[in-house]
């Protein structure tokens, strides 16, 4: 295999050397004049490819045009360097792995499986120790678009090997977390790309994410420019130290997170199959303009975490599945260029509440957070909480909390803007119930029928403009 230092190729255009003569004639500046208007013609069209990443034919599982400029070789034009940093994929770190504390992952690679949402001229990544006792070191890091959509080979030519503040190592401290240099890899949007790191020694417990819904890979040695996958015969379903994967777009307007707990996060979702409701919108932007509509040009990137509450977090410090009050500003305000934040929260406040949840201090914390998205700029779009009889905790009182919450926040007093799932998904003759077919089986957990619902329930309007000020 050959490996691709430096600048890597890009989106590819032409370059033509044109003579201009001092008194060029009619045909010549017609010529000329052509050859430029072509030009324009190839960069235009090729800005379009590079934001949606799919097209109408084939789902958008691939873009073959767009995987087709990683595929160029090393000497071909460098990636784009105009445009904008738009999340494309993200997970929040949850916790520290069990079972890790001693050896962590040393002299082992992890190569993590993410789904991107929107395409991108050139990539870099978010790592995370925020739960490691030690320094984390990072001695090789690569990524790459995966060859299929299941399993942990790579697609040879789009191996990138990464780099920080231009070495190809980094020492992270504990509680610390880390951004790679941009790589020049035209990535594509809804696809798996691989994130392999080798990590040589233990820093601890490793950060990750607990519920990925989706299999990642795990080598011994060092194994990160491995394209073949035969190494990585360790299968796991968490990400590991990865937190983020941004792509550098020049027709992107901004990105979404959407911020949740395992509704968000996609618990009961088919695993491996990309169906947790963010997914779904990600997938609803691409269709949309795709056929020339009208949906912002948004990355789409989740920042779910499974039993998270507005005001309380886990043990340890820092905190497990620290509280949304914690962690707005690292999952959200920290993403690239946020437009709009969903927040989808208050259910297990009031399922983990060991008395009856006081619905007034779980709509002043969810108020706390929408005032935090409008001192920045972004605006706070929010759902009413989905029903939950049938599911252990269950009591006619915790009904009655969310039912005061959900009043609330349909009031408009909340966010600015409200999706109402509830009202949607509730069972006609049984408003405190799913509808059997939202329903997964648990009585919380939306099917993936579900999940798609809650996708489509969401306004393209809804995610444009600036969040109302605050008095």
């Amino acid at each position: 295999m050959t490996r691709h230092d430096g600048g890597g190729p890009g989106v590819p255009h032409a370059r033509r050397s044109i003579r201009l003569h001092p008194r060029p004639d009619i045909r010549d500046r017609a010529r000329h004049h052509a050859l430029l208007s072509a030009l324009l013609a190839v960069t235009v069209g090729l800005s379009a490819a590079i934001y949606a990443g799919v097209d109408a034919g084939d789902g958008g599982r691939r873009h073959d045009d767009v995987l087709a400029a990683s595929r160029t070789g090393p000497h071909s034009a460098a990636a784009a360097s105009t445009g904008v940093w738009v999340g494309s994929w993200a997970a929040a770190p949850t916790g520290r792995e069990p079972l890790t504390e001693t050896d962590g992952t040393a002299g082992r690679t992890v190569r993590n499986v993410v789904h991107t949402s929107v395409a991108g001229t050139s990539a870099r990544i978010t790592l995370s120790n925020l739960y490691g006792t030690g320094p984390l070191t990072v001695s090789a890091a690569t990524l790459a678009v995966a060859a299929d959509d299941d399993g942990p080979a790579a697609d040879p030519a789009t191996l990138r090997r990464l780099t920080f503040g231009g070495r190809p190592s980094i020492t992270i401290p504990a509680g610390g977390q880390a951004v790679s240099d941009a790589a020049p890899l035209a990535v594509p949007g809804d696809t798996d790309v691989l994130v392999s790191l080798h990590t040589p020694y233990s820093a601890g417990p490793v950060t990750f994410h607990h519920r990925a819904r989706q299999t990642s890979y795990v080598a011994d040695g060092e194994h990160t420019g491995d394209v073949s996958g035969a190494p990585y015969t360790g299968q796991i379903t968490s990400w590991r130290y990865v937190t983020a994967l941004d792509v550098l777009n020049d027709g992107a307007d901004g990105t979404v997170v959407a911020l949740g707990d395992s509704i968000t996060d996609g618990s009961t979702s088919t695993p491996g199959a990309d169906r947790r409701w963010p997914d779904v919108l990600s997938d609803r932007i691409h269709a949309a303009l795709a056929a020339g509509g009208d949906a912002p040009r948004y990355g789409v990137v989740n920042a779910g975490i499974s039993g998270n509450r507005v005001l309380a977090g886990g043990g340890g410090r820092p905190a497990a599945n620290a509280s949304a009050l914690d962690r707005f500003e690292r999952d959200v305000l920290g993403r690239p260029n946020v437009r709009a934040v969903v927040i989808d929260l208050g259910v297990n406040d009031i399922l983990r509440s060991r008395t009856t949840a006081d619905p007034d201090a779980v709509l002043d914390g969810l108020r706390a957070l929408v005032r935090r998205a409008h001192a920045h700029g972004v605006k706070a779009v929010g759902t009413t909480l989905l029903p939950f009889r049938g599911f252990r905790g269950y009591t006619d009182a915790r009904e009655d909390v969310r039912q005061e919450i959900n009043a609330a926040i349909r009031s408009g007093s909340v966010y600015d803007t409200v999706v109402d799932v509830d009202r949607a998904m509730h069972d006609p003759y049984d408003p405190r119930r799913l509808r059997s077919e939202y329903d997964s089986g648990d009585h919380l957990h939306p099917s993936d029928r579900g999940y798609r619902k809650m996708a489509e329930l969401i306004e393209w309007e809804q995610l444009r403009g600036a969040g109302r000020a605050d008095s």
